[in-house]
């Protein structure tokens, strides 16, 4: 196929392709030239620069000779375009020999073929001369001036322009042709660490190149002549938008013709071989970092001195050159061989402080060297398990990926070793697929046998049920993402498979997760199973919801999110509906370029379904998606969360999050974590299992096998499983299981682990010293590409960093303890811990743009190094026994800083020849800095000047009053900023400092800001000022001996804070009782007497104690009179009994100010008859020290003191200045007034006096409903600044049980008081008013029917009585009732698990099943019967090894136990577990289980209801349904089958008889009936049978009652033979070919003769 293009090509090509004749020598004069920087002048760029003769003569027929005569190298780092190129005499030396070997090619008709050269040739001189090549590529037409093609070069098969003008009169011919680099067939370039990323093709892409040559040329015999050749390369990078700036590179060659000389060039004696095309070729530079340059003469000698050095300079804190230093040594590995390496690692294995820093530093060779030397380690023994997973994680994600590579990890992942340990073989496997998908990044036809090995162990897996095995070849799979492996997946789904129906549900989940890496490749293929799974109805709903995720990850067109709309339209399954509308819900918000198209179609498709699904309720499955993108910066941040459910449960079965950037024109998911919960909350709620009890599950089964075809649901198997992908690739996962489990307590109380324990603890007393380093490449990218000149530019990002912990460590035990001891003597222990630690980080990180080989470095670059040292000295001391915790801080010796960063820009040009010559400039020189800063000031001077008469203001809205281009110059001023904010505090003086010079006055863009040094310390040191702190103390003494750790004894003043007379009474009457202000004469008298009997007390003499008379009426009764005559002490202890002993609350409208005026004065008179300090008469029950031990013995901190007084429901907590001098205090008093009522004082100030705030808190009826109140009142508060100001909003219409408590216009609340009230209107309703105060008003916002996700469980909350003597039993049960769903009944209306309400006309004397744990375990089960004879309910519970049952008789409840009548005097009843109790409610009985799955099962003479605890939801089956929020399934009958018809439904789940003997006393039984009449199907002639069971009589029986059915019939021809033994069994999976009416029997009579 080459040749047949070539041969076009030649024909194609004009007269005036470059010639050049045989036995002459053409003479050129070559200049190359390589610069990049900023665009601007004046700013430091670096580059390199070629210098030399060309000399171009023909060999043969086609065949030429290139040759470099004097060549000189020249380098540049220097200020554009002031400073020169510095000659690299050094490097031309020792690269001459090479440059004077010619090079040969062949040439036709303006085509470079063939490129010979001596192996003496390096490549990167090759390429140079490449470089050189690539002018000489002209492919001219002979037709054509104007034209375009795919035209091959030294950087690929670009799109090529070409435009010829001819100047007859000059004969000179003009050709110009321009080339697009990102329009390329074939590009030339290498990616490294851009495996996991994904072009987003939507985006403006980053890197931008094109290239113009322009030539100048003269007819001659043959062809042309090129005169002069000019080429001009440009390539700019900006990871925002190009609008901000952006860093370029520029490449020029100039070619110009100079002699013809007659004299051959002379051929070396040199042995040409083929050494390619005019294509680059890479050569070392693939291993030569880009931000050093080393001249390596002996690899192992060099590398043993840069380990020394590690070794040696990183025992302290971490060294500041130390990741620099280990991005040498790895740099030196690189270049190492293998034996090389190996001679390394033999030296110094058997040495702790060398071992680790050689094999973090080995996975980041990047190359097969790496992956063989950890294979051949860990086989022979050398490393552990740990250090060779850990290798292993970083080197499948470090390691290039090659064919050899990729061999070797597969290879390593089947290794017999490695399989014997499970985590290495996870990893492995996770590793190979890892590998196979960078290789099929780089190479997009890799080809299918690479993912072979993994698919013969899928079905390995499949063939032994081996299923975790199978879900790790699953997500090994995944890893991959090859499309080879959609096949073998598919296999294992149900709708493509058979293999799935033995398959559980887990494993296929993986298999469908599988499937999103291989989405990225081929998304049509994808999206053709996802839509499948997802329309196939019958799978279950989380594969259907997972196949929804995977389909969006295909960024599906419009028509198919249309087709899922209208899927949906119809969907059946609540779950699967909810997941898939808040999907497409949350991606119409998405503004990421890659989901335009996505979200457009969404947002049609919500508009579709909004009407019918925008109402789910949160218990459903959500889908949420959220994202930001900003265009001017190209970084954008989006984030997904999948939370799947399938029966409305607490907790979700899975719950999916994923986070996923984009940058610089190319998007990456960086984190997702699946957690998978199926069976965890059944296990930690439910009982563990009982020993199998025969004779209950033989009962329970024998009650089952009456239903008709009944199926259990599979046993949720308790698990738990957890993985973690990183960049798309999973690292690690988990499965949790009982077994595992149980391993882990076995070895935690094995004797090992005892033993283990016991000699840490004597480490610890001894004396521990631990210390850790971890060095790591925690990124490189890098991006290489040739340019015009022939050498390769280099894009590229390097962190390395350098993490250490020192740790010395020393506990004393106090008494000690003897030789073997139980761990429980700790708890009787003084335990003292002194420890030091000292944890350092160093981080450096480079970006580099530029040349980059092993000859010669020249790049533009950004450094950032980053340090922090915090060392800490602290001891801490735990004595249990005695209640004391301490914690002491003591001062260290701090570094000069203890965070420091510095960021800085330069230019560098170095050559391996000369390398401590290297020259370094910053990319804004200094002087530059200070003149334009200079000049800008200048200028800003003087335009002031110029319009000072125009500013006659303020000086302080000068900035406001400038003309808007004063803006510019004005940040120019401020280019250098230089800003330290220091702070003093506690004996410690903290200080931040920045500095920053940018390039901001040539452009404000965040670009250009980035562009100079910046710098930012943190430094934390002793105050100068201040005397020096010893230590820092926090102490808390709980228990009695709290007392005795009091530093400053608190004393209070016990003045009153209101008058005892006049004063208290008046507000007594006027607050307390406002409605007596215009009461009856004996209110007024009472009032009045008050108020003469206050006066005359108030001028008797201060030593007789006042007396005063009140009488105080009923709120509701006006004319009760509650007390007439006591004191005023009396009267304080009246009132707080009056509301403690209240049993109810009132939540009603009060005027604010009369309920904050009634609030304090009820907090003032509950505390009048007792001491206002209870330090006074009580020990404090907990006392907290925070203090700073000074060296000039001063004391300061604060004291906090807490006070329970349980005789009257009183707390007081007192904070306090240590300082004698300073009295300012905090205190804190509360008092439990009622149930229902709690109030507070909160204080502060000098001796508490200064501010002060009052909260109450109580609960109460809001009209019928239950609310809670919180109102915060305040006397005096610190200002504060004014906030922003709000309108104030007038409510509309409101409820009438609301009127009371939102305020109209009219109506104004204190401008003190915060009022906060909560209503609850139902179970799962909330209305919610808060009333703030405003500057001039109130404002008053409510939100009315808040939803909640949970009900609130009201009668448990009032009445605890199940398990009362448990607090553990307590907290179990109320968890259970707030997430518990109910069934229950009312005369003849059944409202089943999901709230669907039917008529059921029950049948007589048969028992029916109204819920049951359908799974094997068969937990519990709930019968109804309604008697034949009174027609009463009847329920049987059979629940553990009881039979309960619950009957009506005379108008009461009857309870039995296994046929034991227990009566009311023995209730609560409780089995012998405990675990299920029976006990009186209300007019009936209850039965609580809910460790079983049954919450409560309620029974009284005219209703009866069930609830079933939150895990076993989705588990359950009967007349109440499956409680999994599927109310558009409910009717299902016990073989599963879902029947539209409610009655059909009921009577499927009856416990039929055999015979009218039997003692259950049941008549009826159920089977297939036949249609009465013949109808036609088909055409033919048919008779129909039912495929639902109907009720009917027994042989023998007659039926009284009967009521009509519609059921599905399905139809055989009439001279079909139907066996009804046999046929019939099987008629109940027919399919439904009609739907008639049929007669059901409820009650029957039989005669005596009946069997």
């Amino acid at each position: 196929m080459r040749a047949v293009v070539l041969a076009l090509t030649l024909a194609l090509v004009g007269k005036y392709t470059p010639d050049f004749a045989a036995s002459k020598t053409y003479v050129y004069k070559y200049e190359a030239l390589l610069l990049g920087g900023l665009p601007e002048e004046g700013l430091a760029r670096a580059g390199v620069k070629v210098i030399s003769k060309v000399l171009i003569s023909a060999v043969a027929e086609n065949t030429y000779l290139l040759k470099l005569v004097n060549p000189e190298i020249f380098e540049y780092s220097g200020v554009w375009p002031k400073d020169p190129f510095v000659p690299a005499a050094k490097l031309t030396s020792a690269l001459a020999a090479q440059f004077s070997i010619p090079i040969k090619f062949e040439y036709a008709k303006g085509v470079v073929g063939k490129v010979f050269a001596p192996t003496a040739v390096s490549e990167t001189v090759l390429n140079v001369h490449r470089g050189i090549l690539n002018i000489l590529q002209l492919n001219i037409k002979k037709t054509q001036n104007v034209y375009e093609l795919q035209e091959a070069g030294a950087q690929g098969v670009c799109k090529t322009h070409y435009v010829i003008r001819e100047d007859a009169k000059a004969e000179r011919i003009h050709l110009t042709k321009s080339k697009d680099l990102n329009n390329c067939q074939q590009r030339i370039m290498k990616d490294f660490g851009l495996a996991y990323t994904e072009k987003c093709v939507e985006c403006r892409q980053a890197l931008m190149g094109a290239a113009t040559y322009n030539y100048l040329m003269k007819p001659a015999d043959n062809g042309a002549l090129i005169l002069e050749a000019t080429v001009t390369e440009l390539h700019q990078f900006t990871p925002f938008n190009e609008m901000s700036g952006a860093a370029q590179m520029e490449a020029k060659q100039m070619l110009t013709f100079v002699e013809i000389k007659k004299d051959p060039i002379i051929v070396p004696d040199n042995n040409y071989v083929h050494r390619g095309s005019i294509r680059y070729e890479f050569a070392t530079e693939i291993l030569q970092m880009p931000i050093q340059l080393l001249k390596i003469s002996n690899a192992r000698a060099q590398a043993v001195k840069i380990l020394n050095h590690l070794v040696t300079y990183n025992t302290a804190p971490v060294h500041e050159d130390a990741p620099l230093k280990f991005l040498q040594f790895i740099q030196l590995l690189r270049m190492a061989s293998s034996e090389t390496i190996n001679a390394i690692w033999a030296e110094f294995k058997a040495k702790p402080a060398y071992r680790h820093w050689i094999l973090d530093a080995v996975p980041s060779i990047g190359s097969s060297v790496a992956v063989r030397f950890i294979k051949e380690k860990f086989l022979a023994g050398d490393i552990t398990i740990f250090e060779a997973a850990q290798a292993l994680v970083a080197a499948v994600h470090m390691v290039a990926a090659d064919l050899e590579t990729v061999k070797l990890v597969e290879s390593l992942a089947f290794n017999h070793k490695i399989q014997t340990h499970p985590v290495l073989r996870e990893l492995t496997m996770l590793g190979y697929g890892t590998m196979v998908s960078k290789y099929c990044v780089e190479h997009p036809n890799c080809p299918a046998e690479l993912v072979k090995p993994i698919h013969e162990l899928a079905v390995q897996a499949v063939a032994n049920s081996k299923f975790e095995e199978l879900s790790m070849v699953l997500k090994a799979l995944g890893n991959a993402g090859h499309p080879a492996s959609i096949k073998p997946i598919t296999k294992l789904l149900p709708v493509f498979g058979t293999a799935a129906a033995a398959l559980p549900l887990r494993v296929q989940a993986d298999a469908v997760l599988a499937l999103r890496n291989i989405a990225k490749r081929e998304p049509r293929m994808v999206q053709e199973v996802a839509v499948q799974l997802f329309m196939d109805k019958a799978l279950h709903p989380e594969l259907r919801m997972l196949a929804c995720i995977v389909l969006f990850e295909t960024k599906p067109p419009m028509g198919l999110v249309i087709t899922l709309a209208s899927i949906l339209k119809t969907e059946k399954n609540m779950q699967v509906a909810s997941f898939t509308y808040s999907h497409m819900m949350s991606l119409t918000r998405s503004t990421a370029p890659d989901f335009a198209s996505v979200a457009a179609a969404c947002n049609v498709a919500v508009k579709m379904l909004s009407n019918k699904f925008r109402r789910l309720s949160c218990h459903f499955s959500q889908a949420i998606h959220l994202d930001a993108y900003s265009n001017p910066l190209r970084i954008g941040a989006a984030a997904s969360a999948f939370y799947i459910n399938d029966a409305a449960t607490l907790f979700p079965r899975t719950v999916v999050a994923k986070a996923r950037t984009y940058f610089a024109g190319a998007a990456a998911d960086v984190l997702e974590v699946g957690v998978r919960t199926e069976g965890i909350q059944e296990a930690l709620l439910k009982l563990p299992p009982a020993p199998e009890n025969a004779d209950r599950i033989t009962k329970m089964r024998r009650v089952i096998k009456a239903l008709s075809d009944w199926r259990s649901l599979a046993t949720s198997k308790p698990l738990a499983s957890i993985y973690v992908k990183f960049f798309g690739q999973e690292i690690a996962f988990a499965n949790i299981d009982k077994s595992i489990i149980d391993q882990a307590l076995q070895l935690a109380n094995s004797p090992s682990a005892h033993a283990l324990g016991r000699n840490a603890l004597k480490a610890l007393l001894a004396g521990a010293t631990f210390q850790y380093v971890k060095p790591l490449l925690a990124a490189e990218v890098r991006r290489i590409f040739p340019t015009a000149v022939g050498l390769p530019m280099e894009l590229s990002y390097y962190t390395a960093a350098v993490a250490k912990a020192y740790v010395n460590v020393r506990a004393t035990l106090t008494p000690a303890l003897p030789e073997t001891f139980h761990a429980a003597q700790l708890l009787k222990t003084n335990i003292e811990l002194h420890a030091e630690v000292r944890p350092s980080i160093v981080m450096h990180t480079f970006a580099v743009m530029g040349v980059n080989t092993a000859f010669i470095q020249a790049a533009i670059m950004a450094r950032a190094k980053v340090r922090t040292i915090v060392p800490a000295k602290f001891a801490a001391q735990l004595d249990i026994a005695n209640g004391n915790f301490k914690f002491e801080a003591f001062p260290v010796s701090p570094p000069e800083h203890i965070a420091a960063a510095h960021i800085e820009t330069f230019a560098v040009a170095r050559n391996v020849e000369d390398v401590p010559a290297e020259r370094i400039t910053p990319l804004i020189p200094a002087q530059g800095v200070a003149r334009s800063t200079q000049q800008s000031r200048d200028k800003f001077t003087s335009m002031i000047a110029d319009s000072a008469a125009s500013f006659s203001r303020s000086s302080e809205i000068l900035y406001s009053d400038l003309p808007s281009n004063f803006k510019p110059i004005i940040k120019a001023i401020v280019v250098h900023l230089e800003e330290t904010i220091c702070v003093e505090r506690l004996g410690v003086k903290a200080c931040f400092e920045f500095t920053s010079e940018s390039a901001a006055f040539i452009r404000n863009t965040l670009f250009y800001n980035m562009i100079g040094k910046h710098s930012v310390l943190i430094s934390v040191k002793p105050s100068a000022s201040e005397p020096a702190i010893e230590r820092l103390e926090f102490e808390v003494q709980v228990g009695p001996k709290a007392a005795e750790k009091i530093i400053k004894v608190i004393t209070m003043n016990e003045e009153e804070e209101a008058p005892e007379g006049k004063t208290v009474l008046l507000k007594l009457k006027k607050i307390l009782l406002p409605e007596l202000k215009n009461g009856t004469r004996a209110s007024s008298s009472s009032s009045s007497s008050s108020s003469s009997s206050s006066r005359s007390s108030s001028s008797r003499s201060r030593s007789r104690k006042s007396e005063s008379r009140i009488f105080i009426y009923d709120m509701v009764d006006k004319n009760k009179c509650l007390y007439k005559s006591f004191s005023v002490n009396t009267l304080a202890f009246a009132v707080c009994l009056q509301d403690s002993q209240s049993t109810s609350n009132v939540i009603s409208r009060s005027k604010s100010s009369a309920s904050k005026r009634r609030d304090e004065l009820r907090f003032k008179m509950c505390f009048s008859s007792q001491d206002k300090f209870l330090g006074n008469k009580l020990a404090p029950m907990v006392i907290i020290l925070f203090r700073l031990v000074r060296a000039d013995h001063k004391i300061e901190g604060y004291q906090v003191t807490a006070y329970l007084n349980k005789a009257t429901s009183r707390m007081q907590i007192i904070m306090a200045a240590l300082d004698e001098n300073d009295n300012w205090k905090l205190c804190a008093d509360g008092v439990l007034l009622s149930k229902h009522k709690i109030t507070a004082k909160i204080a502060w100030g000098a001796e508490c006096k200064d501010y002060n705030t009052f909260i109450t808190a109580e609960t109460g009826l809001v009209g019928p409903s239950p609310a809670v109140r919180l109102r915060l009142s305040w006397d005096k508060l610190p200002k504060v600044p004014k906030a922003v100001c709000m309108s104030e909003f007038i409510p509309g219409h409101i409820p009438y049980y609301l009127a009371d408590l939102v305020p109209m216009q009219k109506d104004k609340n204190s401008e003190k008081q915060i009022q906060f009230t909560v209503v609850a209107t139902s179970e799962r309703t909330l209305d919610v008013i808060l009333k703030t105060p405003k500057v001039r008003n109130i404002m008053t916002l409510y939100k009315l029917g808040v939803n909640l996700p949970c009900s609130l469980p009201f009668e448990s909350m009032t009445d605890l009585s199940p398990f009362d003597d448990n607090i553990v039993n307590k907290i179990h049960y109320l968890f259970s009732e707030v997430n518990a769903v109910k069934c229950s009944m009312v005369r003849d209306t059944l409202t089943t698990f999901n709230n669907k309400k039917y008529k059921i006309n029950m049948p007589l004397s048969c028992y029916q099943v109204l819920a049951q744990d359908c799974t094997t375990e068969l937990k519990f089960m709930v019968l109804l019967k309604k008697d034949h004879a009174s027609e009463q309910n009847h329920i049987n519970v059979k629940i553990s090894d009881i039979d309960v049952d619950l009957y009506t008789e005379d108008h009461g409840v009857i309870v039995k136990v296994n046929e034991m009548e227990i009566s009311n005097d023995n209730l609560p009843y409780k089995d012998p577990s405990g675990s299920i109790k029976i006990d009186r409610k209300g007019e009936g009985v209850s039965l609580y289980a809910p460790s079983h799955g049954l919450q409560e099962v309620y029974f009284d003479s005219n209703s009866w209801k069930i609830k079933v605890v939150d895990w076993m939801k989705g588990q359950t089956c009967g007349l109440c349904g499956k409680a999994d929020g599927e109310n558009r399934q409910e009717y299902r009958t016990p073989s599963g089958r879902l029947t539209k018809s409610s009655v059909s439904f009921a009577h499927s789940w009856v416990l039929p008889s055999d015979s009218c003997r039997d003692a259950s006393e049941c008549l009826m039984k159920l089977e297939s009936v036949k249609l009465e009449k013949q109808v036609i199907v088909d055409d033919r002639e048919s008779k129909c049978y039912s495929v639902e069971p109907v009720l009917r009589c027994l042989p023998g029986c007659l039926p009284v009652r009967t009521t009509p059915i519609t059921i599905g019939f399905h139809c055989l021809p009439v001279d079909s033979n139907l066996n009804r033994s046999e046929g019939l069994s099987s008629i109940y999976e027919k399919s439904v070919d009609l739907m008639e009416k049929a007669e059901a029997h409820v009650a029957c009579r039989c005669s005596e003769q009946c069997m």
